[in-house]
C-alpha cells in the first residue's frame, strides 16, 4: 500500500491522464450521488474541468430546479449550472441507472446523527443500494460523507457486492473526505487538497486520477480507515478548540476578564498558538456532528473518549449561557423574560451563509420562546425559520424595529449588516460574536460573550 504520498495535479496526475487521452476529463464522465453543499460544487468543477458529470439526487425538486437552471446554493450561480445543463456537461436526475454509464461515482449525501447521537447510516445505506443495482464492472466508487472509521470497508463494500461484483477487482473502492467551506471565498473547492485512502492500493490510484482533474493537489494515504480519520481529526480539533475558549469565556465573564482582549494578547505570541473565537455555540453540518462518529466508534472499540464528549457538553450548552446572559441583561434594564421583546440577529450557522443546520441561533430561539419573549429575527441571508413547529419571517431591519426591542442578540456577525446603525437605534445589544469590536468605546449600551 502506497502510503502518505502527495499527487499534484498539475504534474503526475495530469500527466498522467494525458497520456491515455484523458486530459481535462476528454472522454471522461463523473458521477455524484446527492446535490447539497458538497455535490453540488463539485459536479460544477467536473463540468468546468470538461468532465460529463450524472448528478443524482431522490429530491426531485432539487433535479427539477438543476434541470431549469436555478442553483439553490449560494456558492454555486445560476448562471453556471444553467450553462453546463444546456451544453450536456451536467445532467442532474433522479434515476440511479444513469450512472451505469459514468466511469467514477462520488457519494456524497448527508451522514446525521440519532436521537442518542449514535451515526445515522441511513441516507449511505440507501444511496449504496440503489447505486449496487447499476454497478458496473471497471468503476470506482468514492465514499464522501463523513462517516466513522472502518465504514466504507465495513459497512458500505458489503452493500455494493450485492451487485455480484467483488470491490479491488470488479470495482474499485476509495474515500476521500469532504471539505467544502461554504461562503469561503479565499479557497474555492480545487484550491482545498484532496485526501484519498483506497481499500488497496489500484484504487487509491483510480481515485486520486479521477480527483486530480479538478483539484490542485491529492494527498494519498495508506488506508479507506486513515482517510476517514482524517476528516474526523478535522472537525474534532476545532470542536475541541471551540469548546475550550467557550469554557474560557464564562470563566472570564465570572472574573469581570474581556476574553477578546486575552485571545489578542495571547494571538501577539508567533508560534504555539492559535486563536480560537468564543460563540453562541456551535452549528454547520460537520463540527457538531463528525466528533460523535469518532466517540461512537471509540465505544464500540471499548476506548474512552472523555475529552471529546466534554467539548460536545460545553458547546451544547452555549445557547443556554447566551440565554441567561440575555435575562441578566434584561433584568438590569427593569424588564422580565416573560413579555420581552427579543430580536435574534442572524441566524444561520457562520457568517455570510444562509445555511442554519444545527444553528444554535435555533435553541436560542426555541429558548427565549419558551420563557415568554417576544422573539423576532433578522437575517439577510434566511427569509424564514420553523423552529418547533413555529414558524418565523425574517423581519426588516430598520430604526422603528430596532427602537421597539428591550434586547437585541447579535448570534451570527453578517458582513453586511451596518452594527453602527444597529448600536444607534438599539436600547441594549448582546453580542456574542465580538462583531461590534470597534463600537463598543462610543455605545455603552454594548454587551460582549
Amino acid at each position: 500500500m502506497q502510503r502518505d504520498q502527495v499527487h499534484m495535479a498539475s504534474q503526475k496526475g495530469r500527466s498522467h491522464m494525458a497520456a491515455n487521452g484523458k486530459a481535462n476529463g476528454a472522454g471522461t464522465r463523473a458521477g455524484i450521488i446527492g446535490l447539497g453543499y458538497v455535490g453540488l460544487p463539485l459536479a460544477m468543477e467536473f463540468a468546468r474541468a470538461g468532465v460529463t458529470v450524472v448528478g443524482v439526487d431522490i429530491d426531485k425538486r432539487r433535479t427539477s430546479s438543476l434541470k431549469a437552471g436555478h442553483s439553490y446554493i449560494e456558492d454555486v450561480p445560476s448562471e453556471l449550472v444553467r450553462t453546463f445543463v444546456d451544453s450536456g456537461k451536467f445532467i442532474p436526475t433522479s434515476d440511479y441507472s444513469e450512472l451505469a454509464k459514468v466511469d467514477a461515482v462520488s457519494i456524497c449525501v448527508p451522514t446525521p446523527l440519532g436521537k442518542s447521537k449514535d451515526p445515522d447510516m441511513g441516507p449511505v445505506a440507501s444511496s449504496s443500494e440503489s447505486l449496487a443495482k447499476v454497478l458496473r464492472r471497471g468503476q470506482t466508487v468514492i465514499l464522501e460523507s463523513t462517516v466513522y472509521p472502518g465504514a466504507t470497508e465495513e459497512f458500505v463494500k458489503p452493500i455494493l457486492e450485492k451487485s455480484g461484483l467483488r470491490a479491488g477487482t470488479d470495482f474499485f473502492l476509495a474515500f476521500s473526505p469532504e471539505r467544502i467551506d461554504p461562503g469561503n471565498k479565499k479557497f474555492a473547492v480545487p484550491d482545498i487538497p484532496k485526501v484519498v485512502g483506497g481499500m488497496d492500493a489500484e484504487s487509491t490510484k483510480r481515485a486520486s486520477e479521477h480527483y486530480a482533474r479538478i483539484f490542485k493537489k491529492v494527498v494519498q494515504v495508506g488506508s479507506t480507515r486513515e482517510a476517514e480519520m482524517a476528516k474526523l481529526l478535522e472537525n474534532t480539533f476545532r470542536a475541541v478548540n471551540i469548546g475550550l475558549i467557550n469554557e474560557l469565556a464564562v470563566v472570564a465573564h465570572s472574573m469581570g476578564i474581556d476574553i477578546w482582549r486575552v485571545i489578542e494578547a495571547a494571538s501577539s505570541k508567533p508560534f504555539g498558538y492559535m486563536p480560537f473565537y468564543p460563540g453562541p455555540g456551535w452549528g454547520g453540518h460537520c463540527i457538531p456532528v463528525d466528533p460523535f462518529y469518532l466517540t461512537w466508534r471509540a465505544r464500540v472499540d471499548g476506548n474512552e473518549v472523555g475529552f471529546i464528549d466534554q467539548a460536545g457538553r460545553v458547546n451544547n450548552h452555549m445557547p443556554h449561557y447566551v440565554v441567561d446572559r440575555t435575562s441578566g441583561l434584561l433584568n438590569e434594564a427593569g424588564k422580565p423574560m416573560k413579555g420581552s421583546r427579543v430580536l435574534v440577529l442572524g441566524t444561520a450557522y457562520k457568517r455570510d451563509v444562509s445555511d442554519v443546520r444545527e444553528s444554535p441561533a435555533l435553541e436560542i430561539i426555541k429558548l427565549l420562546d419558551h420563557q415568554g419573549c417576544l422573539v423576532s429575527f433578522h437575517d439577510p441571508h434566511v427569509r424564514s425559520l420553523e423552529v418547533e413547529g413555529k414558524t418565523w419571517q425574517s423581519s426588516e431591519l430598520t430604526a422603528e424595529l430596532l427602537k421597539k426591542q428591550d434586547c437585541v442578540v447579535i448570534v451570527t456577525d453578517h458582513s453586511s449588516v451596518d452594527y453602527e446603525f444597529v448600536a444607534m437605534n438599539s436600547k441594549v445589544v448582546f453580542d456574542t460574536r465580538n462583531a461590534t469590536k470597534s463600537l463598543r468605546a462610543r455605545h455603552k449600551n454594548i454587551t460582549v460573550l
